[in-house]
């Protein structure tokens, strides 16, 4: 049986290697922690069904190689898409200085409205922490982005990073500031139904100003 659902948004995790993206996205899907996680190789995807402020939405997620040799590659990935997660690791200082790359990736390739959450992962490894909450709180805030600390090994905020991106997306489709209809949104209708709910609006303005000529 086909999965039904309003909306698809296309997702992508990025951010340098080691951070933890496999993990956290295996996390989302599977529920569990992967053990024996190796870097990346171009692009790795995954899906899930989710629901949102009382609407199903399908996330479509990539994710995408830290390391350096394969950034021609993900790069193409972005395009199009409508949301990410930002990833570092809070034992790492080199991940969180290399943020501004990535950011400024995202929003140059797959576009200047898409919705970023900061994740800095690994949050069970408080002990070693090198990046504060408060200062990357601070870059969140500088760069408007959304901010959690999550935890692949625990599951702590992962579904929160995930659904808190989602519902920004959808609440943005509300109100007019994302058009799903647009080239390139990262958004596509899962229902022809939707469509035509959004069609009569806008022939019965047309038919309106016909009238007034």
């Amino acid at each position: 049986m086909s999965e039904t659902y309003d909306f698809l948004f296309k997702f992508l995790v990025i951010g340098s290697a080691g951070t933890g993206k496999s993990c956290l996205l295996h996390q989302f899907i599977e529920n569990k922690f992967k053990q024996d996680s190796n870097h990346t190789i171009g692009v790795e995807f995954g899906s899930r069904v989710v629901n949102v402020g009382g609407k199903t939405v399908k996330l479509q997620i990539w994710d995408t190689a830290g390391q350096e040799r394969f950034r021609s590659v993900t790069r193409s990935y972005y395009r199009g898409a409508a949301g990410a997660l930002l990833v570092y690791d809070i034992t790492s200082r080199e991940t969180y200085n290399a943020l501004t790359n990535w950011l400024t990736d995202a929003r140059t390739l797959a576009s200047p409205n898409i919705v970023i959450i900061l994740c800095g992962n690994k949050k069970d490894l408080d002990a070693d922490r090198e990046v504060t909450f408060l200062e990357a709180s601070r870059f969140a805030q500088e760069n408007e982005l959304m901010f959690l600390e999550t935890s692949a090994l625990t599951g702590e905020n992962v579904e929160e990073a995930f659904l808190k991106c989602a519902r920004t997306i959808l609440n943005k489709i509300e109100s007019g500031e994302l058009d799903p209809e647009r080239m390139g949104s990262g958004i596509q209708y899962g229902d022809a139904s939707l469509r035509q709910l959004r069609q009569p609006r806008g022939s019965a303005a047309q038919a309106k100003q016909q009238c007034n000529c």
